[in-house]
């Protein structure tokens, strides 16, 4: 599985934006990589884990009978409020225009203006060049 589409979690977060993928120490591989410098939380992730998106056919949340489900609502609420970011958006977008297209304008909507690393979804800015741009 290429690396980008590799970096698209279940829950539809695109782990090329995590402080956790992007810092330098502790690189986390994303979601569907190894366990080695995943935190706790990503590890025991609910999301991640649960049998019935290993079971789908796309892997994605959308195509399970609980979507959304309380645990994906609750994440998704989390990040529209403190990072300006949905992964139920993200996971229609996905379901609608397909990954390929969802990776495109995920590469444009988060790529530093000034020297073209990832905005970090968690920080606001490049971890780079500090440039915030998004």
């Amino acid at each position: 599985m290429p690396e980008e589409i590799r970096l698209i979690a279940p829950c539809g977060m695109n782990c090329g934006i995590c402080l956790a993928y992007i810092r330098q120490k502790r690189h986390c591989p994303g979601c569907h990589g190894e366990d080695t410098n995943k935190s706790a939380s990503c590890l025991k992730c609910i999301i991640k884990n649960c049998e019935i998106i290993k079971l789908s056919r796309s892997k994605f949340c959308y195509e399970c009978e609980k979507y959304p489900c309380l645990r994906l609502k609750q994440l998704d609420n989390r990040y529209r409020t403190k990072y300006s970011m949905s992964m139920i958006e993200n996971l229609e977008s996905i379901k609608n225009i397909g990954l390929s297209a969802f990776i495109k304008n995920e590469k444009e909507r988060w790529r530093c203006k000034k020297c073209g690393g990832n905005i970090c979804v968690h920080r606001g800015y490049c971890l780079h060049c500090e440039t915030v741009s998004k």
